[in-house]
């Protein structure tokens, strides 16, 4: 089939707030990838927003925890990472905390397209592979491709129209709902240890990783009042 078909084939009769993931699985198809994943850019870090796998939902989600990776990279320059061989050398030694937990998930190759435009980006898909390796030529303009139609998917979607005709559990209301939370926590943790933002960013984000949990799942606790960082 052609590229083009097996997209609109893909994403045939889904409503707009499936598109995102639909997207991640016709990526799947049409690359030698085993896994996808989109994120969208927010000031605080990357919020991950649907993928193809469970394991593409993890290490979206860890890339957030942990500030780094191929996906805050992407994001941060705008540009094409390309990560061929997670298990040594440079790409290994660039994002070495990542590279071990995702080499430890059986993924040895990461390769990260920017949305958006030259100017502005709204996030990344993110694409995972099983085997070290390059994307050829024409592989590469294949996901450049997929990352156009997602932009498109995300940048056209009508507000009050993300969940279908009745608008209920909107994914891009609950998508700002997690942003919220992550910059109320923020706020919170800055006036409980008396540190700026970055730092504060930094904390949330360390606890998270040292107790085997996600950035936003901590953000939560803490605007809950679960949880609360004390100065040492």
């Amino acid at each position: 089939m052609r590229i083009s078909d097996v997209i609109a084939e893909g994403v045939r009769g889904a409503d707009p707030g499936e598109i995102p993931g639909k997207l991640c699985v016709a990526a799947v198809r049409l690359l030698p990838v085993a896994d996808a994943s989109v994120s969208l850019r927010s000031n605080g870090m990357p919020v991950q927003l649907s993928s193809s796998s469970p394991r593409a939902e993890r290490l979206s989600e860890l890339q957030a925890t942990l500030g780094d990776g191929p996906c805050t990279s992407a994001a941060k320059a705008g540009a094409t990472v390309l990560a061929s061989d997670l298990t040594s050398g440079r790409d290994a030694d660039r994002w070495p905390v990542f590279a071990q937990q995702a080499t430890a998930a059986g993924v040895r190759a990461v390769y990260s397209m920017p949305l958006g435009n030259d100017t502005v980006c709204v996030g990344t898909l993110d694409l995972y592979r099983d085997v070290p390796g390059e994307l050829t030529r024409r592989e590469l303009r294949i996901a450049e491709l997929v990352a156009s139609v997602m932009t498109v998917a995300l940048t056209a979607l009508p507000r009050g129209q993300e969940n279908g005709p009745e608008g209920d559990n909107r994914w891009l209301s609950g998508l700002a709902k997690a942003h919220d939370e992550v910059y109320q926590a923020v706020g919170m943790i800055m006036v409980q240890l008396g540190v700026d933002s970055d730092e504060a960013l930094a904390r949330l984000r360390a606890d998270a990783f040292s107790h085997s949990r996600t950035a936003l799942e901590v953000a939560h606790d803490v605007v809950q009042h679960l949880k609360r960082f004390d100065s040492d």
